[in-house]
């Protein structure tokens, strides 16, 4: 690749990011695919999960004058380069080293629980503030599952997680 390449953007196939930076890299192309680390709930418990930091999207090293771009759409995984009235979408190299260097601190920290599951807890603001219950999951980033006794009857209620506290 010559010194006055520019970064374009490719959109892949539908979670196939890593098939096309492989694919992409074996043919000589210089790749860049930013990923994150995110909790997501699996089986009823938050993993750590890595995935691309803007799905279906890859960053490619291009020089578009000298460089052959036509093998990149038959590539696998691979579905466009990305354009703009038919010409080729340059990213700013400002932005992509800006990823590069901002990648590792944008990962999101495990998730740490504020309450165990079975621990009684009590509802301190909104509609059924006072109401005490017991914690039993997190729905969310910003929600809880509790388990209140209505009327006689275990009923399981979202609350926002700033509304509750232990007891």
């Amino acid at each position: 690749m010559s010194t006055d390449s520019d970064w374009y953007l490719i959109y892949t196939k539908p979670r196939q990011e890593r098939i096309a930076e492989e694919n992409l890299e074996r043919q000589g192309y210089r790749i860049y695919l930013p990923f994150i680390q995110v909790n997501r709930r699996r089986s009823g418990c938050y993993q750590l999960i890595t995935e691309p930091l803007f799905p279906r999207y890859l960053f490619i090293l291009l020089n578009i004058d000298k460089d052959n771009w036509g093998p990149i759409r038959s590539t696998r995984g691979v579905s466009a380069l990305v354009r703009f009235g038919g010409i080729p979408a340059k990213v700013p190299p400002d932005f992509v080293q800006f990823l590069k260097n901002n990648e590792t601190s944008a990962s999101v920290p495990p998730k740490v629980s504020l309450f165990q599951k079975g621990q009684r807890v009590q509802i301190i603001d909104g509609v059924m503030a006072g109401y005490e219950g017991v914690f039993e999951m997190h729905s969310g980033a910003k929600r809880v599952t509790l388990l209140l006794d209505m009327v006689g009857k275990v009923t399981r209620v979202e609350v926002p997680l700033d509304s509750v506290t232990g007891t």
